[in-house]
């Protein structure tokens, strides 16, 4: 038996459908039902029922089913525990972020954290929170920067800083003359927001914020960084609501104005394994710490 046989059949017993399965495993048809079939030879149980119309658990395997989930995440969480180790021998301290850490967080940590560990080689990946969140539980990330708090049984949260955010129009905007603008002149206006897949947290904001107002934006572009967001600004497409750090990289053509309603904010989130042992991991949560007097207390 191998662990590519309970992932195959966990799959096939979450779906009850084999072509369904087959599709999210990347898989063909056929040879997920002779994977199940070998699974089966390898248990000496049934597991599934299946008839032309349905599949359904075996009570042999609903049993089979909660134990084989057990047994995958403990895998996960050897490979994970196995790559820390490994990560700690290199010194090497791979960490996620969202744009925002790199005005934010890394100016104010990373220079005294390459001073004191000279020999560390830091690696930088910009990722969206699905990502990251993804990768940090399989090991992949020693720490993450995420909009999200992702508290778990492995991984551990804390909030870091909380973000306004502003709105930025082009300079000849009609709604520019005002030093406040009136949230209902925002009902029809030409709108560039970020896509979800890019920054689905900012996006879901605006697109609430909108609707808790009452009020209808005409959204003419979706922007997959935030760059293209502020130059599509710049270039008069319309006009976006942003995290106030990006208010030195908008472009001269451009205003920030305050609304009569207070807009959302977006909070940020360090996030790193409850076990981990990496020394790299534990200097930079201590400079972290210190910078922006977090409550980081981690038993070693």
């Amino acid at each position: 038996m191998e662990l590519r046989h309970l992932r195959y059949f966990i799959t096939v017993a979450e779906e009850l459908n084999f072509s369904k399965a087959a599709l999210k495993l990347y898989t063909a048809q056929p040879s997920l039902s002779q994977q199940i079939k070998d699974l089966e030879e390898d248990v000496g149980v049934k597991l599934l029922n299946r008839t032309k119309r349905k599949v359904e658990l075996t009570e042999e395997g609903a049993v089979f089913l909660e134990q084989a989930r057990l047994t995958l995440a403990q895998a996960d969480k050897a490979v994970a525990m196995a790559r820390q180790v490994s990560q700690a021998k290199q010194q090497m301290l791979r960490i996620g972020f969202v744009p925002v850490a790199e005005m934010k967080i890394f100016p104010f940590v990373l220079p005294n954290l390459r001073v004191q560990n000279p020999d560390l080689k830091i690696e930088l990946l910009s990722l969206n929170n699905t990502e990251q969140m993804k990768m940090i539980k399989k090991g992949e990330l020693d720490i993450t920067f995420t909009r999200h708090n992702i508290n778990s049984d492995e991984i551990e949260s804390q909030f870091v800083l909380r973000e306004p955010l502003i709105f930025i129009l082009p300079k000849d905007h009609p709604l520019a003359k005002y030093e406040r603008i009136p949230v209902k002149a925002l009902n029809g206006v030409d709108f560039i927001i970020p896509a979800a897949e890019a920054s689905y947290t900012l996006h879901h904001l605006i697109v609430d914020f909108s609707k808790q107002h009452n009020i209808e934006l005409n959204i003419v572009q979706k922007a997959d960084n935030i760059l293209f967001n502020i130059n599509s600004v710049g270039m008069g497409l319309g006009c976006t609501i942003l995290p106030g750090y990006v208010a030195p990289l908008t472009m001269e053509n451009t205003v920030i104005r305050p609304l009569d309603v207070e807009l959302p904010y977006l909070d940020l989130y360090v996030s790193y394994g409850k076990n981990s042992n990496s020394p790299a991991v534990q200097k930079f949560l201590e400079l972290l710490t210190r910078v922006f007097y977090l409550d980081i207390n981690r038993e070693q």
